[in-house]
Formats: structure tokens, sequence, C-alpha cells
């Protein structure tokens, strides 16, 4: 059976090579890598490359939860797309597409199968919507 598959996208008013920048970098991921201001992402690594590990820690301000979300990179495009796939086999896939002076980001991701369809895809555009408010800020 394969995975239901969740779309989510973001309009980011910048360069795509800004926004691969602030998208793949780890001093800028630890500022935008969380769905709501209760959480926070104090440290996080990408070795950008085909093979290479993906982690980002994922904390509750008031320390009472945490995780690392991981990943290895099945391609890397550099500054156009790529592809991992996360410590529970689910895959993802992003792709950045500039047009008329804004940058399209979509990611399209392998649901699990422990929350509704609708909490995850909610949950992950948060975190997109969070990841534009930051970029756009930096102008």
């Amino acid at each position: 059976m394969s995975a239901t598959k969740i779309t989510i996208q973001a309009k980011v008013l910048a360069g795509q090579q800004k926004v691969w920048d602030y998208y793949m970098n780890p001093k800028h991921i630890v500022n935008w890598n969380f769905a709501d201001p209760s959480w926070h992402c104090p440290a996080a690594e990408n070795d950008l490359r085909v093979g290479g590990e993906y982690c980002a820690r994922m904390e509750a301000k008031d320390g009472s939860f945490g995780f690392d979300f991981k990943a290895v990179y099945d391609e890397v495009k550099v500054g156009e797309n790529f592809a991992y796939t996360l410590e529970d086999g689910r895959k993802v896939a992003g792709s950045f597409r500039e047009e008329n002076g804004e940058t399209k980001l979509t990611l399209i991701f392998d649901a699990e199968d422990q929350n509704p369809i609708e909490m995850q895809k909610s949950g992950w555009q948060a975190i997109l919507d969070n990841f534009k408010k930051y970029v756009e800020l930096d102008e």
C-alpha cells in the first residue's frame, strides 16, 4: 500500500537563492522550524548531499517534550530541489521555483498513520508559514 501524499506550499517574497539558503542553512533553520510559538528548534545540522543527514531538534519551550527530526538525503539539486527519507521510511520532496520576484516552495510528504491527515497538513503548513514570515522579515 502506498502512502498518502500531502502537498503544502508557500509563495515567499524573495529570490530563489535566498529562499534555498534560508531553508537549508542551520543558522536560519533554528529561527523558523516550529509550528507554534510555544516550541522552538534549538539545534539543526544539515549535510546537504546525497547520503548526507539532516537533523533538527524540536522542543517545547517548557521542556515537556522534544524530538529529533532526522532524514537522509536521496537527491539534492542545489538551489532547486531536494528529496529525503525520514527515519520511519516516509519520503519528503521539496522544490523551489522563482516567478516574478517571488519563490514558490512546494513540499510533498508521505503521511504517517498516527495522526489525521488534516492535522499533519496544518502542522507542516504552519512551519512553512513560519519560514515564509522569517524570510520576508529579513529583507
